[in-house]
């Protein structure tokens, strides 16, 4: 089954590595958006569902950036309490999924995936992390939350 599956991608992406390649550079400036639906208190849930898809799917760990605009994401309050030099040492190394606050967005480097949990913090916080979030993706932005708040952010604030 999976060489199925690969196979019309493969079919799709041969003529494509050619053409991105010569026309790549305005299409991976924009990276794909994804919302999905959640409520504040659901939103780091649904982010780790899509951190395990995204894993379970191929994508290597150090592609992926986790960022929260409310409560920090457990990992993170966990490896803080080892000081920040060793939190982002973790980061600087880029060999596993890596999670941060939306203040430290500015800080983080880009990329593959960012993914944005809006799990709280104020709308200034969220507002703000979005288009640096989106600065940060290579290819893809995954946005969990409320859609009509994250879809009045988008359209505010990118």
């Amino acid at each position: 089954m999976p060489p199925a599956q690969r196979t019309p991608r493969d079919t799709a992406v041969k003529p494509g590595p050619s053409a991105p390649a010569a026309s790549g550079p305005s299409a991976a400036s924009v990276p794909q958006i994804q919302l999905i639906p959640a409520s504040a208190e659901g939103a780091l849930d649904a982010a780790e569902e899509a951190v395990d898809l995204l894993l379970d799917s191929g994508r290597a760990p150090g592609d992926v950036l986790v960022i929260t605009t409310g409560d920090p994401h457990p990992w993170a309050t966990h490896e803080l309490s080892f000081g920040e030099a060793a939190y982002w040492a973790q980061h600087d190394a880029g060999d596993d999924v890596f999670y941060a606050d939306a203040s430290a967005l500015t800080r983080a480097a880009s990329r593959p995936v960012v993914v944005v949990a809006i799990n709280g913090g104020s709308e200034e916080t969220s507002v703000a992390a979005l288009p640096t979030a989106l600065a940060r993706a290579g290819t893809l932005l995954i946005v969990c939350g409320d859609p009509q708040r994250i879809n009045s952010m988008l359209g505010a604030s990118v």
